[in-house]
């Protein structure tokens, strides 16, 4: 708000005419300032007619923006009370259509001959564009001053006209070193003359050019800048400024190379992962596909690794991790890559082959270098390797399936002993197809009721009797026809459904035990074998069983469950705890293919064992004065002072039986005595408590 005198506000009143559209409003000072009187142009400056001012709807303090009003009217009073001529205000209206348009008002009070104000008059000037176009200069300014951003504007010519502060945090130089300079005097040298032709080009072409470059700081330090540079045109379309802003990403490129290390590369061993592995196979399966020459995959596993981490802890695993793939980079050319694939499995990719018995002859290196002993700490750790090759372009040029291809031969290899290699066959690709179509059909097997259980005898060897049996999972599948446990129980491990079939296996058991003792009225057990994955869950699954067995009223010695000796290695803690609720639920436990495992005598103990079960690898052949009777004997030996009773599997001959009663063994079973039967079968067993 400003005093004018009545001369300048005349002058001001013919400027306004002269500069657009004016209107004049007369209004009374009473309440609310009614309006007496307003121009007709006043359509043109806010949309409203004449009469819809005058007729009293609308006041002339209903115009103003509520915002504004309270100072307005402050002002009015100050200028009144001081008798003023005329005075200057700006404030904004309400237009027709609601939006508010900023107005300069030039006020004329009139004043009766005795003082007295009678009316007052304001001619209304548009400013909108005016204010609007000043508050997006202010914004602009804060902007540029506030900017997280380093901003430089040059002219046509290249020369320096402003920067901003960020732009001396940044770069190091003031405002007074720069303005007037050029931009070249941040160049780090890094980028040639194309770069720098490239982005004039596309500067003259489309006014803009955005990218990376490098630059040099006041200190002489280079660092990298995202850039940005925009071009402002005159009115004839002539070059009027440049404007650049540019942000330091050198903490962004630290970051994104942390991330992508991270993404990339083993945090334990500093090599390339998966991932990194899976992209170069890429590339190199590209490359190859223009040149003549092939590469190999090499998927190697250590024997014996989880015995480390068992027996030495996890600790020294690592270190052992660490220290193999040195040990592979030491060995191998630069050209090839060596990569922690996951665990304790590594990969090697080898490019540039001339024929394939180069890598074998790398493969024959491997060994010899894995004999020797690895000193960690105070261990001396011997470990010998396992290894899957496949070649490109012979097996395939597709990286999932090479992948796959080296992973089946390693795994063909580890079964075939230790420290072997296997080349990738298509036999393994057609094992490898069978094992994808079982895992699909056998989601269905359930369901459409393709699984059935037949009872292998046990009989007690002291009088013959058949004691118990042990159940026998089989798979009668529509098209294959029957399928061995030995191949679909590892799919069911795989795929998740072990813990369903399992939960199967022992209601089907659980119903057929009751019906045999209902047919004989006295006790008898059956044998179910389990897997771990049943014992991983905190023992929910034995409290299902065992609560099941209490429903159907039916002992717990009804039921005697078959464990490994590998499970007994995998999760001690997970087992003792299972163990200790069949255990005082009175179900049995039996130790099944003992002597084939890694089983320490000292579990046997603590473990609480009802039923130890020779494997049939000591039983086939049995002869008298032979090491495996020796074995034998001191197994039934030790399980008797332990108090277990032994179940020797496998028996097919009398003298074999002989020998192992002759042993003092407690039961016996196969083929000797019966093949696998059927729930009929052993039901006529039962009555006459015999086989035969």
């Amino acid at each position: 708000m400003s005093l004018v005198t009545a001369r300048q506000y005349q002058e001001k009143i013919f400027e306004l005419f002269n500069e657009g559209p004016v209107a004049l409003f007369i209004w009374s000072v009473v309440d609310g300032w009614p309006v007496e009187f307003v121009s007709d142009n006043v359509y043109e400056l806010l949309g409203y007619s004449a009469r819809d001012l005058t007729q009293g709807a609308l006041s002339y303090a209903d115009l103003i923006h509520p915002e504004d009003l309270p100072r307005v009217r402050a002002e009015v009073l100050q200028y009144l009370s001081s008798q003023a001529e005329c005075f200057e205000q700006q404030y904004r209206l309400r237009s027709a259509s609601g939006e508010y348009r900023w107005i300069k008002d030039f006020t004329m009070p009139d004043w009766s001959a005795q003082g007295e104000l009678q009316r007052i008059r304001g001619y209304i000037f548009d400013q909108t564009d005016v204010q609007e176009a000043v508050e997006t200069l202010q914004l602009a300014e804060l902007v540029r001053e506030h900017s997280r951003e380093a901003i430089m504007i040059t002219d046509p010519n290249g020369v320096i006209l402003s920067v901003n502060p960020t732009f001396t945090q940044v770069t190091g130089y003031t405002s007074e070193e720069v303005l007037g300079a050029r931009p070249s005097l941040l160049s780090s040298g890094y980028h040639d003359a194309d770069f720098y032709r490239a982005m004039w080009q596309c500067l003259n072409t489309d006014g803009s050019w955005q990218g990376e470059i490098l630059d040099r700081r006041k200190n002489g330090e280079v660092y990298p800048k995202w850039l940005s540079i925009h071009t402002a045109y005159d009115a004839q379309g002539q070059v009027f400024r440049r404007i650049a802003i540019f942000s330091d990403i050198s903490q962004q490129k630290q970051s994104e190379e942390l991330i992508w290390r991270q993404a990339n590369f083993d945090t334990l061993t500093n090599l390339p992962n998966r991932q990194l592995l899976t992209l170069r196979l890429e590339q190199e399966i590209d490359r190859q596909k223009r040149s003549s020459q092939g590469l190999a995959l090499v998927f190697m596993d250590l024997d014996g690794f989880k015995e480390v981490n068992d027996t030495l802890g996890h600790l020294v695993g690592d270190e052992l991790l660490i220290e193999v793939g040195k040990r592979l980079e030491s060995l191998l050319r630069t050209t090839d890559m060596v990569s922690r694939f996951s665990g304790d499995q590594f990969a090697l990719l080898l490019t540039g082959l001339a024929d394939q018995r180069a890598v074998e002859r790398l493969i024959m290196k491997l060994r010899s270098a894995f004999e020797v002993p690895f000193q960690l700490s105070d261990e001396l750790i011997y470990t010998s390797v396992s290894f899957g090759i496949t070649f490109s372009p012979e097996d395939g040029q597709d990286p999932w399936q090479l992948l796959k291809n080296a992973e089946q031969a390693m795994f063909s290899a580890k079964t075939s002993g230790r420290g072997r290699y296997q080349f990738f066959t298509e036999t393994m690709q057609l094992t490898a197809q069978r094992r994808m179509q079982l895992a699909k059909d056998l989601r269905r097997a359930l369901p459409e009721q393709q699984l059935f259980l037949e009872y292998q005898p046990i009989v007690s060897l002291a009088d013959d009797e058949l004691s118990k049996v042990e159940a026998l999972i089989r798979w009668q599948h529509p098209e294959l026809g029957l399928i061995s446990p030995a191949e679909f129980i590892p799919v069911a491990e795989e795929i998740g459904l072990i813990s369903e079939i399992g939960d199967w296996v022992f209601r089907t058991a659980v119903a057929q035990v009751e019906a045999w003792q209902e047919l004989v009225n006295r006790p008898f057990q059956i044998s179910i074998n389990t897997s771990p994955v049943q014992y991983r869950d905190d023992a929910h699954r034995i409290r299902h069983w065992l609560s099941y067995l209490r429903e159907r009223c039916l002992s717990s010695q009804s039921i005697s469950l078959e464990i490994t000796e590998g499970m007994l290695m995998e999760n001690t803690a997970d087992i003792e705890h299972c163990l200790l609720l069949i255990r005082d639920a009175g179900m049995e436990v039996a130790l099944d293919d003992f002597g084939t495992g890694y089983s320490s005598l000292s579990y046997l103990k603590r473990m609480d064992i009802d039923f130890l079960k020779i494997d049939r690898s000591f039983v086939h052949n049995l002869q008298r004065d032979s090491d495996d009777l020796a074995l034998c004997e001191a197994m039934i030996v030790m399980a008797h002072r332990l108090g277990i009773r032994v179940v020797a599997e496998g028996i097919e001959t009398a003298e074999q039986k002989a020998l192992l009663k002759a042993a003092q063994c407690d039961y016996g079973q196969g083929y000797y005595f019966s093949r696998p039967l059927s729930a009929e079968q052993i039901g006529a067993c039962l009555r006459r408590r015999k086989i035969h």
